[in-house]
This record gives C-alpha cells, structure tokens and sequence, in this order.
C-alpha cells in the first residue's frame, strides 16, 4: 500500500478547487437562466392566447352585428329603399370579418402548440380551454433599485466565471514554485499467511520529496499570459451583461409606462368609437343618414377595440420581459454589481443561499 499528500504550501490546489467551485456556480446559473427563458416565453404564450380568445370574442360579435346589418340592407333592398350597391358592401364587410375571424384561429392554435412544447406535452396532447375574461397586467414595481439586477442568472454566471479566471491566474502563479510532497509506503515481502506476522518480512517507507521545473523555455510565462487574458475576457463579458441587464430593465420599464398611457388613450378612443356607431345606427334607421356612414363607423368601432387588444398583449409582454430582466424569482448567488469606478469593478465573492 502507498499514498501520497502534496502539501499545498503556494495555493495551487486551493486555487484549483476555487475554480473548480465558481465553474459548478456558474453552470448552475446557466441551468436558472436557461429555465427563466423558457418560463417567461410560457407566460407570455399564455397570455397572448388570451389576447387572442378576447380577439376571437370580438371577432365572433363582430360577424353577428355584421350579419344583422346585411339582413337590414337585404330587407330594404328587397323593399327597394336599398341599392344593390349597399348589399354589396355590407357583404364585403362581413365576409372580411368572417375571414379574420378564421385566421385568429391560426394563431391560437400556434400559441397553444407552443405552450404544449413548453410544458414538456405533444401539441395534440393539450388542450387550452378558451376563457372569455381578461387577466389583469402584472404589477411591476415602476423605481426598481439596481440591487435587483443581482438576481439575474446571467450576471450571476458571468461573475462565477471571472472569479473562476481569477483563480485561474493563481494556479498558473504556483507552478513557478516547487511542489512538495509527502509519500508512505508499506507492505509484506512474504507470500504465505503464515509468514506475515514475521517482522523481517515487513517493509515500510516514509519520506518527503521537493520537485519543481529548473528550465521549461517560458512555458509557465506562456500559461500565466493565458490565464490573465482569459480573466479580462471575462471580466469584459461581465460588464458587458450587467449593461445589457440595466438596458434591458430601462427599455422595459419605458415600455410598460408609455403603454400604460396609451391604453388609457385607446380606451377612450373606442368609448368614443361606440357611441358614434350607436348614434350612425340610430340616424340610420330614422333615415337620415346613409349606409355609408354606418359601415364606416363599424370598421371604426372594430378597429378600436381590435387596438384595445393589441395594447394589452403588448402590455403583457412588456410586463413578463421586465420581470424577466430583474432575475425573476430566481436566488442563486450574492453578486456584487457595479463596484467602484466601472460597472463591472472588482467583485466580491459569491456564496450559495
């Protein structure tokens, strides 16, 4: 039997299981990353199928007061207060509307074979059930401390890696100095049982032994400039996500307040859009006004609500994409951001919670 110790005297080993340690952080990190995408792509498919449920549920009212009205123009056609003019456009209308209302259908179905994906299910294993209701948008907090950004996986496995480079540096600093090792042997010389109780047949060693490279032609000079520019790359790649994580947090937030107003607009627009068209209807059945401006004020009726919709399915993702950008709900390491004069300045080391 042998075994050898190495004695650590100049780091080597130390600095080569911190390393070890930051890379296993790291891919930790990448794995939260990995699945916060794919959590936020799912949120966001669901509720863009909702947008598109709500949009079916419009389309389907929309058909049905279309038809309505070309049963009114074909009635006075019939009666000769109508062109052959009117019917034609009040069917043009409805087809159109039909037509769309055939396409949504498309979307929606995209939208549930991606969450079918998502969730781990074959597209004709799953089924969404439609719901007509309309979920309220995410409440994200609107001042966001930078600290946030400490949640995010990305940076969290960016800086794992720099502290992995770092450590990195000081293997290739220890083999400019000699290893020093401690090896034991012993054993029995006697092939019987009986022999091996018998003291001359035992044989032992113990010693210490000092190795280290005299010449290696700039070798480990070589290896160190590597390990060092390794280091800026990565810290280079860390500073270059913490400024990607802030843009990404700054746009979204610009995105969700300037849509918030928006959707206020919008909706008085189609509170507007409504009352015209119930007035246009009105008019229209007393006679005095023409089918014209009844269509007219349908498309437009239909295009604000449509807008309304469309709004908030971009409220929505921008809602899910700024949760996202702030890490989500993820906790994996305490990662120092944005320390002295640079956004990516030295950072502290980083501890499992």
């Amino acid at each position: 039997m042998s075994a050898n110790w190495e004695i650590d005297v100049w780091g080597r080993v130390r600095r080569q299981v911190e390393s070890a340690q930051a890379g296993a952080q790291a891919s930790e990190a990448d794995l939260a990353s990995a699945l916060l995408s794919t959590q936020a792509t799912l949120a966001q498919s669901y509720f863009l199928l909702r947008v598109a449920d709500a949009q079916r549920a419009l389309l389907d009212r929309t058909v049905a007061d279309y038809a309505k009205s070309l049963q009114l123009v074909q009635n006075q056609y019939k009666v000769g207060t109508a062109q052959r003019s009117d019917v034609l456009q009040s069917e043009t209308q409805l087809k159109s509307a039909q037509a769309q209302q055939l396409d949504i259908q498309i979307t929606r179905a995209q939208l549930e074979h991606a969450i079918a994906v998502l969730v781990g299910k074959p597209p004709a294993d799953l089924t969404v059930a439609t719901v007509d209701n309309r979920d309220a948008i995410p409440n994200v907090p609107v001042a966001v401390p930078s600290q946030l950004l400490e949640r995010r996986p990305d940076i969290s496995a960016a800086e794992r890696r720099m502290a992995s480079a770092n450590a990195n540096i000081g293997v290739a600093e220890a083999a400019y100095y000699p290893t020093l090792t401690l090896s034991a042997t012993g054993g029995l010389t006697a092939s019987t049982l009986a022999h091996w109780l018998s003291l001359p047949d035992r044989v032992w060693s113990l010693g210490a032994a000092l190795a280290g490279t005299v010449f290696d032609g700039g070798l480990r000079s070589a290896n160190k400039a590597i390990a060092v520019a390794s280091y800026d790359q990565t810290v280079a790649n860390y500073r270059q996500t913490v400024l990607t994580a802030f843009q990404e947090v700054e746009d979204n937030l610009a995105a969700a307040r300037v849509l918030e107003q928006e959707s206020v607009v919008q909706n008085d627009a189609l509170h507007s859009a409504r009352e015209a068209l119930s007035l246009v209807n009105n008019r229209y059945k007393a006679g005095t006004a023409a089918l014209l401006d009844v269509l007219t004020a349908q498309t437009a009726a239909y295009t604000a609500e449509n807008t309304t919709l469309t709004i908030m399915g971009r409220q929505y993702t921008a809602a899910i994409t700024l949760i996202k950008s702030l890490g989500g709900g993820w906790h994996g390491q305490d990662v120092e951001v944005g320390k002295a004069e640079g956004v990516a300045g030295t950072t502290g080391a980083a501890t499992s919670q």
